[in-house]
């Protein structure tokens, strides 16, 4: 059996709960005090760094009893986190291993908040700590850190689907998850379920087993010059053509992107903007937020028409190389991409639907660029 002291994250209850796969009322554990230690806030990321400091003192979370399984299933969450595992004596006299940094993880000279993480980052952490989670046993290490960009986002997605408010006079009914599991992981997940839903004679359907596609909500954005009257479309490969063995695997798009962690919509819309084609988003206007395809996928789309200029009509080759991103931006005359959405070449349903809804408001947008 063994004793950790944890001063971050982990003194999060329910993230804790998580990474051991047990509830805390398994645990033994109460407040310890970490001596000649202050916690600073890391650079890269909403994570605690522990660092020598004589005369402080780090208050955090001293778990006794934990067995081979519970130490392994730790070392395996906090491995992606660039931690190893050390031994100290707390202010009690007894003694404790403590994850701490490697020497690559760098602090800021600001004090790390743990109510102020938990406030704004704990229902992501403990969401991506269930994903990274499934991996043990299955996954290294490696694997996981490779992967950890891409599960927090996934994470997040969750957080902001909390706020949703879809479906006015639906069914608002019982779904039992009999079983979830995680069949692969990579840039994208792909989840197997086993469930059964209420039905709408107020009975449970029979037993289901189902897969879902899993990604994170992106932003979508058409820029709009409304004095000029021109749109920009991108250009780029995509895998859903690919994979569909379509002759023509380039699409003229919306400039899109995956909303990263902490990130509101509308700023990752004025972020990819910026990255995709170099512009500078003046006005946001909301079109709506949708389930790409509900009965598949988790994709979600976070819809806008961003008011631009667009003084030019000359093709722009950008994107963020290290993303792989190869894009060309367009811009063209409004009625041209009109024309395209009604003779069916528009080839995907966020640039159609995005098209029609400016020709819906574009007299308004124009008439106030005008006024």
């Amino acid at each position: 059996m063994k004793t950790l002291f944890f001063y971050g994250t982990m003194r999060h209850l329910p993230l804790l709960e998580c990474v051991l796969g047990r509830g805390s009322e398994h645990l033994d554990y109460a407040e310890g005090v970490l001596p000649d230690h202050t916690v600073l806030a890391a650079q890269d990321g909403p994570f605690p760094v522990l660092i020598k400091s004589n005369g402080d003192e780090v208050h955090g979370l001293k778990v006794k009893g934990l067995t081979e399984p519970d130490i392994a299933r730790l070392n395996f969450y906090e491995a992606g986190f660039d931690y190893d595992i050390q031994d100290y004596a707390l202010a009690d006299g007894s003694r404790a291993d403590v994850y701490m940094p490697t020497p690559d993880v760098r602090a800021t000279d600001t004090p790390w908040d743990f109510d102020g993480w938990a406030k704004q980052w704990a229902a992501m952490s403990v969401a991506a700590a269930e994903e990274v989670m499934d991996g043990f046993g299955n996954l290294s290490p490696e694997v996981i850190t490779a992967r950890f960009p891409q599960i927090r986002k996934r994470a997040w997605s969750r957080v902001l689907a909390q706020s949703e408010r879809h479906g006015a006079g639906v069914l608002n009914g019982r779904v039992d998850m009999i079983k979830r599991w995680r069949a692969h992981t990579g840039f994208f997940g792909f989840d197997e379920l086993r469930l059964r839903h209420e039905t709408f004679d107020g009975e449970m359907s029979d037993v289901l087993d189902r897969s879902v596609f899993v990604s994170s909500d992106a932003a979508l954005v058409l820029p709009y010059d409304p004095v000029r009257d021109r749109v920009l479309l991108v250009e780029q490969v995509r895998m859903g053509p690919i994979g569909r063995h379509d002759p023509v695997a380039w699409q003229m798009e919306p400039v899109a992107g995956l909303i990263d962690p902490g990130e509101m919509p509308g700023d990752t819309a004025r972020r990819e903007a910026r990255e995709e084609a170099g512009l500078e988003l003046q006005h946001l206007e909301a079109v709506g937020d949708y389930y790409a395809s509900p009965g598949a996928t988790t994709e979600y789309f976070h819809m806008f028409v961003g008011l631009c200029d667009l003084p030019s009509t000359q093709a722009r080759v950008g994107g963020e190389t290290e993303e792989g991103e190869n894009i060309r931006a367009h811009v063209m005359p409004f009625e041209a991409l009109l024309d395209m959405a009604e003779e069916g070449r528009t080839g995907n349903v966020p640039l159609t639907m995005l098209t029609y809804w400016l020709a819906r408001h574009r007299d308004r947008l124009r008439a106030h660029a005008a006024g």
